[in-house]
């Protein structure tokens, strides 16, 4: 199971999304008051962080792709429903990328944040980089999957 590198590949993804639930994703100015934006919600950066908008089911999201990786991983006896399930994970991490989008946008419009300037930061990539090793992941249960097919047909 570990000596196949599918499974680092998915590991990895797990580990993006488990510290991108701990990572600002985003920092939103207005005037001269700082938000945070991490999977959890907008928060203020001051002494006590408030949590201003709450966007549980962005955490909902990562928590569920997180939780499928692992699956994932342990389910290496069965390589065509590992295939179907990383789709299926390559979906919600694309469903994640474009619900963060939509916050960020929805963020854009609140009369509360008047000439909000938005700061995204380099753990925003952490999905898209997911989704490639994720990919890759794809690609490799494939090939072993062929490989034993050919080995199968050998007997």
């Amino acid at each position: 199971m570990i000596q196949r590198i599918q499974t680092v590949y998915l590991l990895m993804v797990a580990g993006l999304f488990i510290a991108l639930m701990f990572l600002p994703v985003a920092m939103l100015q207005s005037g001269d008051r700082l938000y945070s934006f991490d999977v959890s919600g907008l928060n203020t950066v001051a002494q006590q962080p408030e949590l201003l908008y709450p966007t549980w089911s962005l955490m909902a999201l990562a928590a569920i792709i997180i939780i499928l990786s692992f699956v994932i991983i342990f389910t290496y006896k069965k390589r065509i429903l590992q295939i179907r399930m990383c789709i299926y994970n390559a979906l919600l991490m694309i469903g994640f990328c474009a619900l963060f989008g939509f916050y960020l946008w929805q963020f854009g419009k609140l009369p509360e944040l008047p000439d909000m300037k938005i700061n995204i930061r380099i753990w925003a990539a952490f999905p898209f980089v997911a989704l490639i090793l994720n990919y890759l992941a794809i690609r490799n249960i494939g090939a072993d999957e062929t490989l034993v097919r050919s080995l199968e047909r050998l007997r």
